[in-house]
């Protein structure tokens, strides 16, 4: 099984804690300028709805319903406004549901999922299948290593193999995982973007990255979290073989897990799941396929200029007022000081 790894690089002579503190950048194992196709390469372009990326543009995914649900479509640039603490924002971009999206399956594969990792394929593949032609897919699977399984593409049967060659490992380093995603690809990538992780949140082998880090990574960029939760605690603790995947976790540590994986969705403008069963996964992919699919996004360039990383709210509004409305709450400002 040919898949690439990433990982991190261990000085000789350097103390853990120092390596935590200068939090030492991964590469990704041969990796390449070729490696990265010319379309997913930053450029200073707006032409045919693309985003700069080489400046701060603020990009707010917005789901718009009637109150019973029903999506509003058709809707134009001029039906919204942005504000930001307050302070209404000139809109710069939009996107309507036409356009495609870059979709990252990062699927949990550590040992708390080794009896349903058919399940997890299964539910995996039907929702590769719902995205549209024009949506794009990498998949990302992680378990003590963050594996690169498929770069982006929208050839169904690729990824179908891709995710088909998942493998279960034994711990998990979900926030690695992250904050790899977010740093090594999606940061290149222009456009709409969005991660969808499937994972229990509980974290006990990263040494990259950790919960407040990756949430911070994910409140500066523009991509979008959708976390499907499913809770491995009882799988783990009634199997003998994963105990030591448990060894010191505690029922707060999955529950301040969940609590991640919500926070991951909200900080955002995603949405958490839950899954109560491998069986709920499926359905849970479902709705993320559907809400992709009828999704609007409009970008600005926020009048605060400073740079000193604190969270700004963002609040959009239409003008019906009979329209439900749900989009990202905020985001962090970077902190170049």
């Amino acid at each position: 099984m040919q898949r690439i790894v990433w990982g991190l690089v261990f000085l000789a002579g350097f103390s853990f804690t120092t390596l935590v503190q200068e939090r030492p950048r991964p590469t990704l194992t041969n990796k390449t300028e070729s490696a990265i196709p010319a379309e997913e390469k930053s450029s200073d372009s707006k032409e045919d709805g693309v985003i700069r990326i080489d400046t701060a543009l603020i990009y707010v995914p917005i789901r718009v319903m009637e109150k019973d649900g029903k999506y509003i479509p058709d809707l134009r640039a001029r039906d919204f406004k942005v504000y930001e603490d307050g302070i209404e924002q000139e809109i710069e971009y939009f996107s309507n549901v036409d356009d495609p999206f870059n979709v990252v399956l990062l699927l949990d594969t550590s040992g708390s999922t080794r009896f349903k990792i058919e399940d997890i394929q299964d539910a995996a593949v039907t929702f590769t299948e719902q995205l549209r032609p024009q949506d794009r897919v990498m998949v990302v699977s992680f378990d003590q290593k963050v594996w690169v399984d498929s770069e982006f593409t929208n050839d169904r049967t690729k990824l179908m193999k891709a995710i088909l060659r998942t493998r279960t490992g034994t711990s998990t380093s979900v926030y690695d995982a992250l904050d790899l995603v977010l740093t090594e690809r999606l940061n290149q990538i222009q456009g709409r973007k969005a991660i969808v992780l499937f994972s229990d949140g509980v974290d006990t082998s990263s040494h990259l990255a950790t919960l407040q880090s990756t949430i911070e990574r994910v409140e500066e960029s523009n991509s979008i979290v959708y976390s499907v939760h499913y809770d491995t605690q009882d799988v783990a603790r009634s199997t003998a073989t994963l105990s030591q995947n448990v060894v010191g976790i505690s029922s707060a540590d999955y529950a301040r897990a969940e609590k991640y994986l919500q926070e991951l969705a909200n900080r955002s403008g995603g949405r958490f799941y839950e899954a109560a069963t491998l069986g709920d996964a499926k359905q849970a992919f479902a709705s993320i396929a559907e809400e992709l699919r009828r999704q609007y996004g409009l970008g600005y360039y926020s009048k605060n200029d400073k740079h000193d990383g604190a969270f700004r709210k963002i609040r959009v509004r239409v003008e019906n007022p009979n329209w439900a409305l749900r989009s990202r709450e905020g985001y962090r400002a970077p902190n170049r000081k």
